[in-house]
């Protein structure tokens, strides 16, 4: 963490100066907003979040509920959604709290005695370590506050305001304002009272009943849900030996459940096989009372019970999988820039036992997020939106695709199956999609081709970037080289190479013309406000003097213009990044999103075409 360097601070570090629309910022709900975001959930408040680093774009999140949320459904963290959270600085805080899988049990009928259920084997989470953070459980209402602590001590000070429910929207385009949008009081003196805003941009994160989707005339299409499941946060007493262990549970009459330790040391969930459902069931299984799903579990669990003691929360839900087909306003073969945006389950809709929904819908809303942070902040040209839904379409597609197969698995009787192994086999081969590591986006404006991949092998364009150990030159500390990329619109310019080349590439890059650094910053903010570069050498740190560092790895900045030390690392001989991901001793240069994504691998001679990827994303007109 860096701080001091606009001057002395002896309180919280975490919170940030008040800038921008963060001064004074009015309790009321202003008439224009640039972006209004409706729903609190964590699509919407990943997106607020990251425009909460834009202090000059007024952006409000408004939510039907009068306060925060206080019981979520959603718990599954991946590892990619922790990384996510490093970036927004409560990464550290949110695993301590959180319950960890390390690994996974599967119990199946006992071959001695079938109406018995008997544990059949146990495999790891990560069996490769794909990231250095963990798989976590933890209450979808803890990460909203944290979002919502991140907002609140960012420039704009933002929170959400409560007690207001979406009802419509209409389009007058060319307006400044081009969205009106109608919102209705749902708490206090005014409740049932209209209130109308008018805004640049709306982002619909108002779940799978979503009237934001409706307003722009798309829907939810897909199959019919026809399995239902109970699903029941409980502290129970029990004989089951695994119960602080996730479980994959097949009974003999083809009774299933899915085991979720919750942070804590007592809760856990239980996903509960319900059963297939008539399609003139018109609902009814949704009345499946707390007591028969308890019962149902008992049954599945067989020698074993469960004596539930206290009920948090419990629900009835049917699997059905559904996507729109496409994620904004704009109509199929028009080519303008689009108004109106959905994330999360507004526009996909899946089973929860793959651990996806929450996980999905905060990488859609970082991805928006930064994008309409650029639009507005006049970085980049409004043509950069219609990347989301090309983007994040093909990703949901990507995801119920994979959530039949396993939410089929999971329902599938053991001895209906080709193979008695084929439910775990399946969660190890597939590891990486669930973990949220399989998202790969095509080339586009903000994702260049792979001519150059085999400089970085280890860092698959399109995909996001692998963080690995380094050591800082100035402090000599071990560090993550990704864990200093904060959620702040910036992009990032890895630089890697022996002294000499890097040298010419920085010459290059800190002075030319048509460097990104000098042609698209401008002239009034630091020479780091919107592009982080960094190096690292192949070198160990001892041999590496600060002093003959180019001045592009070591920028002035803030009022005082001091040096930023943290910016020049050195690969670590124990855990060398270079061999770890695939860097050739040549050297390359590795550009990354805002939302952490490798948008391009170049050699350190290919200034012109790295000046050239630039240009489109950073001209504003």
């Amino acid at each position: 963490m860096q701080f001091h360097h606009h001057g002395y601070v002896s309180g919280e570090p975490r919170v940030l100066p008040a800038a921008g629309t963060g001064i004074d910022r009015p309790a009321e709900l202003p008439d224009e907003v640039d972006v209004l975001i409706v729903g609190t959930g964590p699509a919407g408040m990943i997106t607020a979040a990251q425009l909460s680093r834009f202090p000059h774009v007024t952006t409000r999140i408004v939510e039907r509920r009068g306060g925060r949320l206080e019981v979520g459904q959603a718990d599954g963290i991946q590892a990619r959604s922790v990384e996510t959270f490093q970036a927004f600085g409560f990464a550290n805080r949110i695993v301590e709290e959180a319950y960890r899988i390390t690994t996974m049990s599967f119990w199946k009928p006992d071959p001695a005695d079938p109406k018995r259920i008997a544990r059949s084997s146990r495999v790891p989470d990560d069996p490769t370590g794909i990231s250095e953070f963990p798989h976590l459980i933890v209450n979808q209402a803890r990460v909203q506050d944290y979002f919502a602590e991140y907002m609140a001590h960012s420039p704009s000070r933002m929170t959400p305001d409560f007690g207001l429910e979406f009802q419509s929207l209409t389009m007058t385009e060319g307006d400044e304002y081009p969205v009106t949008v109608t919102l209705r009081h749902t708490t206090g003196p005014r409740t049932g009272e209209d209130r109308v805003v008018r805004a640049r941009y709306v982002v619909g994160c108002d779940g799978a009943r979503s009237a934001v989707r409706e307003s722009i005339g798309r829907q939810l299409v897909g199959d019919q849900a026809l399995h239902a499941w109970g699903v029941m946060d409980v502290l129970a007493v029990t004989d089951f030996p695994d119960i602080r262990t996730k479980c994959a549970i097949q009974s003999h009459d083809g009774g299933n459940i899915l085991l979720i330790p919750r942070e804590g040391g007592a809760l856990f969930r239980m996903y509960v096989d319900l059963g297939e459902v008539s399609e003139d069931d018109h609902g009814t299984v949704r009345k499946t009372t707390i007591g028969q799903i308890i019962a149902r579990a008992n049954a599945i669990m067989r020698p074993y019970t469960v004596e539930v003691k206290n009920v948090a929360w419990h629900s009835v839900y049917e699997v059905g999988h559904r996507l729109t087909d496409k994620f904004d306003d704009v109509p199929a073969g028009d080519t303008r820039p689009p108004r109106v945006f959905i994330t999360g389950d507004a526009c996909h809709t899946h089973s929860a036992k793959a651990g996806q929904g929450m996980n999905v819908s905060m990488q859609d809303g970082f991805n928006i997020g930064w994008k309409l942070g650029h639009v507005l902040d006049g970085r980049g040209p409004a043509s950069l939106l219609a990347t989301y839904s090309a983007e994040r379409q093909l990703i949901a597609k990507n995801l119920i695709d994979f959530d039949k197969e396993w939410s089929t698995l999971m329902a599938t009787r053991p001895e209906d199956l080709a193979d008695p192994a084929e439910l775990e086999e399946f969660y190890v081969k597939t590891f990486e999609f669930p973990s949220g590591f399989m998202t790969c986006y095509q080339p586009s404006v903000l994702i260049a081709s792979p001519q150059h991949q085999e400089l970085a092998t280890g860092f698959p364009i399109g995909k996001r970037f692998k963080s690995a150990p380094v050591r800082r030159v100035c402090d000599a500390n071990l560090v993550h080289l990704g864990h200093h990329a904060q959620a702040d619109g910036r992009w990032r310019i890895y630089v890697f190479g022996p002294a000499a080349p890097v040298a010419d590439f920085a010459g290059w890059l800190g002075s030319a013309e048509d460097s990104p650094v000098v042609a698209h910053t401008p002239k009034n903010l630091d020479v780091d406000a919107w592009f982080d570069v960094k190096v690292v050498y192949p070198r160990p740190y001892e041999d590496i003097d600060l002093g003959e560092v180019p001045e592009v790895f070591l920028p002035r900045t803030g009022p005082f213009s001091l040096i930023d030390y943290e910016k020049v690392y050195a690969a670590d001989p124990a855990d060398d990044i270079f061999a770890a991901r695939g860097i050739s001793p040549e050297g390359a240069v590795v550009l990354v999103r805002p939302d952490q994504y490798v948008a391009h691998v170049l050699p350190l001679t290919a200034t012109a075409e790295l000046a050239a990827f630039f240009a489109p994303i950073f001209s504003a007109g």
